[in-house]
């Protein structure tokens, strides 16, 4: 969740270190620090409470300036957002500083422990324990490599770690377990971050840390050890974006820049793997056919927006490719008892490739009753493609605003295509994979006349002006599409929302709706229509202010309802495009309320922590 910067160069560092956190301020953060090494000798910090500009301003007071340093965006976890429990944490009379991502599980012991040593504790984080135990090490004996080692030796938890110290002024130690870490590679400089976003000013070329690395990082050299200690190569790789995803250009938020990229997305996800009328398998690799042809049954794990998709992949599965699909939580997942059916494909969904709780439910496998883990994500180099047998990526480019739009999106347009892969195996027909074939080359053109109703959506947007709670309302699947709904407006607006299916109103939600409270209902034009239609009379009969997301034909009842109405929509597309409004909606009503919409409270983009 937190964001990491370090450098090492023959230049001043301090703008660079900065320019990286900004970069990475879409992961969610509450306080941000810089710590760099002066001339002098001495390291020398700025920490603030809240946004980097912050510490900008900091530093413009206080000018900071050196060749060597680490910075961070923390999202509070152990103790409050405060410049005490802010990074860099330092120890050894300020000559060692450290910066942490991940949670250290068995840190009570650990600051227990230091405190008889005679350590005082400035804070109340995780983290100063671990750079009290670096310097406990290190006057063991041995240099500041020793140290950190002897110390990870000793945690349990997750951590990223970038470390630097004013006795050896020539290099970065970096250590990853259970959080991403990679290394920026310059010519004659170095970089170190959790995102290779925050460097791509500076270098294309990155070295992706494995599980249990170490590396010492100095101005012209790399050298890293694995977990057991041993010398590894671990291969440059380039990344090349033809555009700086990090600019909003002509848009006011990430969000809106993200919402209105989704037609190339979909072109770039379905690129060279769909024919004129067929699926190209050939895009989900090399070994993939052998594990497709012998599954029996799915089971799909995720967190958030990605779950969302994943509930409505178990209809696509069930449906049209024939086979039984179970869909869970990742954090409930990866902490029962399971009982998976045999042969069953093991499916996770993730934007980032790094989320904790679906990382450690992949690694929780049962490899006997699983023929195999495919991944669908948006990382290419992310833990969870590295570690799963095959992986669909979903090409949508990096996402800064906090809330996902494209890549939710992006995801399942790639489960679409996972869908008709296991029915080629399972339930064959042609037609229906040539219909699907056809709807998805008409899916860029089809956003793109939803986009149209942006406008609209924005009038419509003022209905919930001083509202503080909303239904969403949703069949089959466009149940989750509501999910997503309201989810995607709770989190930028703060107005409470929650979702259901449209059949459960008399079991309870009815009795909340009153002229106080909007209903939001998805009535795609499909066998479930009319069932939905007596849902919207339940609510006009109570007086509930009703938005319904329609058809441009359908015939709807019109006194007391007001209408977002899409163009005609193939039904195997209705739960891509039926988000797209309440994207649109989530958006213009937090702009309304003034909340921060790419970056909003207590919430970050990657959750690489329990």
């Amino acid at each position: 969740m937190c964001g990491i910067v370090g450098a090492i160069a023959e230049r001043n560092i301090t703008e660079i270190l900065v320019e990286g956190l900004k970069r990475l301020e879409y992961r969610g953060y509450d306080s941000a620090g810089v710590a760099v090494l002066e001339k002098n000798g001495l390291i020398k910090d700025c920490k603030r409470v809240g946004k980097v500009a912050n510490v900008q301003q900091g530093l413009k007071e206080n000018p900071v300036s050196g060749f060597l340093g680490i910075a961070h965006t923390r999202w509070a976890t152990h103790g409050i957002p405060s410049e005490a429990n802010a990074h860099p944490h330092f120890s050894g009379d300020h000559k060692i500083a450290v910066v942490h991502n991940g949670i250290i599980e068995n840190h009570q012991q650990l600051r227990s422990d230091l405190q008889k040593k005679g350590y005082q504790f400035e804070s109340q984080t995780d983290t100063e324990t671990v750079v009290h135990l670096i310097d406990d090490c290190w006057k063991k004996g041995g240099d500041l490599y020793a140290a950190v080692r002897c110390a990870i030796a000793q945690l349990e938890g997750a951590y990223a770690l970038a470390v630097i110290a004013a006795d050896e002024p020539d290099k970065v130690i970096v250590a990853r377990e259970g959080s991403p870490l990679v290394i920026g590679v310059g010519y004659g400089e170095n970089f170190v971050a959790s995102d290779p976003l925050a460097l791509r000013m500076i270098t294309d070329q990155f070295i992706y840390l494995d599980e249990g690395d170490v590396a010492v990082v100095s101005l012209k050299k790399i050298t890293i050890f694995d977990r057991a200690g041993l010398q590894q190569e671990r291969d440059i790789e380039q990344i090349d974006e033809l555009h700086d995803s990090a600019d909003k250009g002509e848009y006011r938020h990430f969000m809106l820049k993200e919402i209105y990229e989704q037609p190339q997305v979909f072109e770039q996800t379905l690129q060279g793997r769909i024919g004129k009328d067929y699926l190209v398998e050939e895009c989900f690799g090399a070994t993939a056919r052998e594990k497709l042809d012998v599954a029996k049954a799915v089971q799909i794990v995720a967190c958030g927006t990605s779950y969302h998709a994943g509930m409505i992949a178990r209809y696509w599965i069930e449906e049209f490719a024939g086979l039984p699909c179970q869909v869970e939580v990742a954090s409930e997942f990866r902490y029962r008892q399971r009982k998976p059916l045999p042969d069953t494909l093991f499916v996770t969904i993730s934007q980032s490739g790094e989320t904790a709780d679906t990382l450690a439910a992949l690694r929780s496998l049962d490899k006997a009753m699983h023929v195999g883990s495919l991944c669908i994500c948006n990382a290419a180099n992310s833990s969870l493609v590295r570690e799963s047998d095959f992986s669909l990526m979903t090409l949508a480019g990096p996402e800064i605003g906090v809330a996902s739009t494209k890549a939710f999106t992006s995801q399942l347009v790639a489960l679409q295509l996972l869908v008709l892969a296991l029915a080629r195996r399972n339930q064959p027909d042609a037609v229906v994979e040539k219909t699907w074939i056809g709807a998805l080359h008409q899916l860029p053109a089809l956003c793109r006349d939803v986009l149209q109703l942006d406008g609209a959506i924005k009038k419509i947007a003022k209905l919930f002006d001083e509202k503080n709670s909303v239904l969403f309302l949703g069949r089959g699947k466009e149940f989750p599409v509501a999910l997503e709904g309201a989810l995607k407006l709770k989190e930028i607006s703060y107005i409470h929302a929650e979702a259901y299916p449209a059949g459960e109103l008399k079991h309870g939600p009815l009795a909340l709706v009153d002229k106080h409270m909007p209903v939001v209902a998805l009535a795609p034009d499909n066998e479930l229509v009319d069932k939905v239609k007596s849902n919207l009379e339940e609510v006009r009969a109570r007086g509930g202010q009703l938005i319904v997301v329609c058809e441009e034909m359908q015939d709807m009842p019109e006194e007391g309802v007001s209408y977002i109405r899409l163009p005609k929509i193939p039904s195997s597309l209705a739960p891509i495009l039926y988000t797209i409004p309440l994207q649109l909606l989530a958006y213009h009503v937090a702009v309304m309320r003034g909340t921060d919409v790419d970056q909003p409270r207590n919430l970050a983009k990657s959750v690489t922590v329990e």
